[in-house]
């Protein structure tokens, strides 16, 4: 039944079809003065445009019922993928870009050229209609993530400072763990900031084929999980990516540029492009440098040396908390323990290296 009736509003559109194109043939026919039948010229082609293009469209009614419904469920499923927030927003961008439009289109109506006129004013109406939803629907994100951050304020009932500047997390910074215990500790504040990108590359490494980086991959998805599930810290998922910039590196940066944000990471050469860049960057072994103990020059210590060192006659080894010192003639002592004395201390922002020499008389420490 209801097939009977779409196929009948179809005939009935294909002839007010009909009957629009022979009135523009019509029209030309008494422009060139054609006339082949005098009295009954203009009826015969309205009739014959009617019913004609009513039979025409009454035959093809299937093929275009058809077309109708796929491409109707196919928008209506485009639609079910489509985050509600996405289709508010990109509504409000609609009225928005029509509301604009209108108000440019006013003195363009005012031109005599009625085509002209009716052209831009159609063109600047689509723009304006295109530009508004597309706006709206990229800018979403951020506004969720404006809304998220201070849903986290009100829930946590803290104050303003505390979360004022969102920390981002790079990936090496993330696989190396000790970002963990530094929120803990609550030397690092919230909120964290995790991108949507550096998620991305955590899951390629964990997929590597290499073991090696595909245990450094998992680790660094264990270390999010953790932070998200014991630890009393806001968390947020961005989840904008910028599609013109091909580095993470360079995306974090923007990244933190646009929230005003810090970078948390251990990667020094990310360290020195953001310091170039003017973007404020926690490194998270600048920190671990900072609370080593002080070793001054002519301090004594015990150590065990390691292993061979670079140059000739050198030996290695290494404090608890992993400072290497190297011990000028200590190669002969590999496996031992002796007591050195410290000669000199070199600071990086890669870390800290001590050189020191074995004590006179060389007294191996049992």
């Amino acid at each position: 039944m209801l097939n009977k009736i779409a196929k009948g509003i179809l005939a009935i559109l294909g002839a007010l079809l009909g009957i629009g194109v022979s009135w523009i043939i019509n029209k030309t026919f008494l422009r060139f003065n054609i006339y082949f039948l005098p009295n009954y010229q203009e009826m015969f082609i309205y009739i014959c445009g009617g019913v004609g293009f009513a039979i025409l469209v009454y035959l093809l009614s299937n093929k275009i019922i058809d077309g109708i419904v796929r491409l109707t469920n196919s928008i209506e499923h485009r639609l079910q993928e489509v985050p509600t927030a996405n289709v508010i927003s990109g509504a409000f961008g609609l009225i928005v870009g029509l509301i604009i439009a209108y108000l440019l289109t006013s003195p363009i109506n005012q031109i005599k050229l009625a085509w002209l006129s009716g052209l831009l004013t159609a063109v600047i109406y689509l723009l304006f209609g295109y530009l508004g939803i597309s706006v709206a629907t990229k800018r979403v994100d951020e506004i969720n993530w404006i809304a998220n951050l201070r849903r986290a304020h009100k829930d946590k009932n803290l104050d303003k400072e505390k979360y004022s500047i969102p920390k981002v997390l790079d990936t090496s910074v993330i696989i190396d763990g000790r970002i963990f215990d530094i929120c803990k500790t609550g030397f690092i504040e919230g909120p964290l900031v995790i991108p949507n990108f550096v998620l991305e590359e955590l899951r390629h490494i964990a997929d590597s084929s290499d073991t090696l980086k595909r245990n450094r991959g998992r680790r660094g998805l264990d270390v999010l999980n953790r932070i998200q599930k014991e630890l009393d810290i806001p968390v947020e998922i961005w989840e904008e990516d910028f599609e013109d910039i091909a580095e993470v590196d360079s995306k974090l940066l923007k990244l933190a540029q646009l929230l005003d944000g810090k970078v948390v990471t251990n990667d020094y050469n990310l360290n020195k492009v953001a310091e170039f860049q003017g973007v404020s960057v926690l490194n998270i072994n600048e920190l671990a440098n900072a609370v080593k103990p002080v070793v001054l020059p002519g301090e004594e210590m015990n150590v065990q040396v390691i292993k061979d060192g670079k140059e000739m006659g050198q030996g290695v080894a290494y404090l608890d908390d992993g400072t290497m010192i190297v011990v000028d003639g200590g190669k002969k002592h590999v496996g031992e323990t002796i007591g050195v004395m410290v000669t000199s201390v070199l600071q990086t922002a890669a870390g800290r290296m001590i050189f020191a020499k074995p004590k006179q008389p060389m007294d191996k420490v049992v």
